[in-house]
């Protein structure tokens, strides 16, 4: 990966033609589908999961998937039965700003929403503002969620600095509560020494309540070789006192990291979540996912393919034998 993560220079964008787009999905029990129109991210948080080997200039190139909605298209075509909620997007952020350029994710908006596909989207973005009034007359089978670490701005520049600053995300989401759309905060991932504190936690949570969120839930960070190179400067930059020290004990690092994942002690995690928990449930909100995004049948109807459920459900329910 070239040059550190916080570097000021702006990506190179490259279209790159998608053989598919819609993709089976599991993280921490969760399973779905994924849609992701773009390869690499404009954001670059220091702590990403998305980082990785395959993706070796993530902050630095962004690939444009130049025929993803016309791919998705024709794979909802010819999709059979049931289809599980579409996570837009799970490895980049779907707002980023290639989206102002090439538009890919509101075209994948639209076609999910003609094939009546369930979807959540998941963004640190303020750009998604465009696109108010097409989730909103989508609300009853959508849910848009944000993912906001922290409401200071000495840290987010630091871990984050190409997203926008919290007091504009914030905006942004109460106008979309404002316009009845589900919407949701994910405090993900929470950084020992850098954002768990009862300090950093109610900001981001009072902010959120008063945005008008509904749901709100988090998770501790997880280490991986290359999210500990960053984040070992990271701590350095925020001149966090015998930081790296402290890291290693509340996630039992020896170096090299050669696993997957590294997550923190269940103690610390215990602590940590239970308190984020506590601190929700008492402004009101739920640490929770709304239960109106689920797995539906597919709407083929448009395409002139009418199943039996797609059937009952034009016909009010009832459906009539043929005398014969």
């Amino acid at each position: 990966m070239s040059g550190l993560w916080y570097d000021i220079s702006a990506p190179r964008y490259e279209p790159k033609p998608a053989k598919s787009i819609i993709h089976p999905f599991a993280v921490r029990g969760y399973t779905g589908m994924t849609v992701n129109p773009y390869q690499g991210c404009q954001h670059r948080c220091a702590y990403c999961y998305a980082t990785y080997e395959w993706s070796p200039e993530f902050y630095d190139k962004i690939y444009a998937k130049s025929n993803a909605p016309e791919v998705l298209e024709r794979e909802l075509a010819s999709w059979k039965g049931v289809i599980d909620p579409v996570m837009v997007a799970s490895a980049t952020d779907a707002y980023q700003p290639a989206e102002i350029k090439y538009g890919l994710t509101r075209r994948c908006v639209k076609v999910l929403q003609k094939y009546g596909v369930p979807y959540y989207v998941f963004t640190k973005s303020a750009i998604i503002e465009r696109d108010l009034e097409l989730h909103r007359r989508y609300s009853h089978n959508c849910f848009v969620v944000w993912s906001i670490t922290t409401a200071s701005e000495k840290t987010r520049r630091v871990v984050e600095p190409g997203t926008p600053p919290a007091e504009r995300i914030f905006s942004i989401i109460r106008k979309f509560t404002d316009e009845g759309v589900p919407c949701g905060v994910n405090v993900d991932p929470i950084m020992p020494l850098v954002t768990d504190s009862d300090e950093e936690l109610d900001a981001v949570l009072d902010a959120c309540r008063n945005a008008g969120v509904r749901y709100v839930f988090g998770a501790v960070l997880r280490m991986r070789e290359d999210i500990w190179d960053r984040m070992k400067m990271a701590l350095r930059l925020l001149g966090i006192e015998d930081g790296e020290r402290r890291y290693r004990e509340i996630y039992g690092i020896t170096e090299p990291i050669t696993a997957k994942y590294v997550s923190c002690s269940r103690e610390y995690s215990a602590r940590v979540i239970g308190a984020l928990k506590e601190k929700i449930g008492a402004r009101g909100m739920l640490y929770d996912f709304p239960d109106h995004v689920r797995p539906k049948q597919i709407d083929l109807t448009h395409t002139g393919q009418t199943t039996m459920m797609s059937y009952l459900a034009t016909a009010g329910g009832v459906a009539s034998a043929p005398v014969l």
